[in-house]
C-alpha cells in the first residue's frame, strides 16, 4: 500500500497482478507489515485509479495500512499456466548450472528483482555470500522442479564472470525495489500476480 488517498479513508495501492479482474471475487486479503506481522483485511469496495484504490473506514485506518504488502491467501491464488511460478515458490530454490564435465551448484535464490525489464532477475547467493543476477528466461532454463526446489540452467558463457560482488548500496537498492515489487507471482515470461 502506498498510503492514504483523499480525505475519506481511501488507500492507494500499487498493483502487481496479471489478474486485476479477480478483485471482484477476492475479498479476504492479508496485509504484511514491514515488521513481518500479518493482518487480515476485508476488501469491501475498490476501483482502479493510479494502480488501484480501496476504501477503508477512516484516514487513521488508511494510515495504518501504509507500507503494507497486500497478499492473496495461497488457496485463492490464480492457477498459473504450465511452466509459470510465483516468486514465493522460487525463493530458496537451488540453482544448478551446466558446467564441464557435469553441473555445479551456483547457489540459492535469495530474491527476485522484478524491476529489470522483460525477464525478472533471480538474485542468487552462493555459499561464499556472493550474489549473482541471472535472468529467469526460458532460453536459459533446462528444468524447473519446484517440488524439490531445484532449477537447472544453461547460462551464456561469461555471464557470471561479468558480475562482481554487489556493493552494500546496490544490495540495499535491490532489496528495496524487490520488496516494493514482490506482491505476487511470476512466470518464466515475467508474469506477475
Amino acid at each position: 500500500m502506498l498510503g492514504p488517498q483523499g480525505r475519506r479513508g481511501e488507500v492507494l495501492a500499487e498493483l502487481h497482478t496479471d489478474f486485476p479482474e479477480r478483485f471482484e471475487q477476492r475479498r479476504e486479503l492479508c496485509g504484511l507489515a514491514v515488521d513481518a506481522t500479518r493482518r487480515k483485511l476485508l476488501l469491501e469496495e475498490h476501483w482502479f485509479h493510479k494502480g488501484g484504490v480501496a476504501g477503508v473506514d477512516s484516514i487513521s485506518d488508511a494510515e495504518q495500512l501504509a507500507g503494507m504488502e497486500i497478499q492473496i491467501p495461497l488457496e485463492q491464488r490464480a492457477q498459473l499456466e504450465e511452466g509459470a511460478a510465483y516468486v514465493s515458490e522460487l525463493i530458496g530454490c537451488e540453482v544448478w548450472v551446466a558446467a564441464e564435465p557435469d553441473e555445479k551448484l551456483l547457489g540459492e535464490i535469495a530474491d527476485v528483482d522484478l524491476s529489470g525489464g522483460a525477464a525478472p532477475l533471480l538474485v542468487i547467493r552462493d555459499v561464499a555470500g556472493r550474489e549473482y543476477l541471472v535472468p529467469y528466461a526460458e532460453e536459459f532454463l533446462q528444468s524447473v522442479d519446484l517440488a524439490i526446489g531445484r532449477i537447472q540452467m544453461k547460462l551464456p558463457e561469461g555471464l557470471l564472470e561479468l558480475q562482481g560482488p554487489l556493493s552494500e548500496e546496490e544490495k540495499r537498492r535491490q532489496k528495496q525495489e524487490a520488496d516494493e515489487a514482490r506482491a505476487a507471482g511470476l512466470s518464466r515470461k515475467g508474469r506477475k500476480q
